[in-house]
């Protein structure tokens, strides 16, 4: 597997922008990744120390759609969340661009 194809997307949710603060970074991953590949997937993409990556398989979901109300199953998808080092933050997970100078 090359690992420019390990990182599909960062996971931005709640609960992921307040793990950010804390040093823990969510990413969707593909399924056949493992811990070590997606260790040196973020470490050479982002430029910083990972200490721990934890794995876990998300269930895929269904949903209902059109006239019909037709069942849709969503693919199952593998989310890793990574612990680096203190200090260290990735900039997907900064909140950029939105100083204000009113006063």
């Amino acid at each position: 597997m090359n690992i420019r194809d390990v990182i599909i997307a960062p996971v931005i949710t709640e609960k992921s922008m307040k793990e950010a603060a804390l040093g823990r970074f969510t990413f969707k991953v593909a399924r056949e990744a493992n811990k070590p590949l997606i260790k040196d997937a973020i470490q050479g993409r982002f430029k910083v120390k990972v200490v721990k990556v934890y794995v876990s398989l998300v269930k895929g979901k269904t949903d209902r759609a059109g006239v019909r109300r037709q069942e849709i199953v969503k693919e199952p998808w593998k989310k890793a969340v990574v612990k680096l080092i203190n200090g260290q933050k990735i900039g997907l997970f900064e909140v950029g661009g939105q100083e204000s100078d009113k006063k």
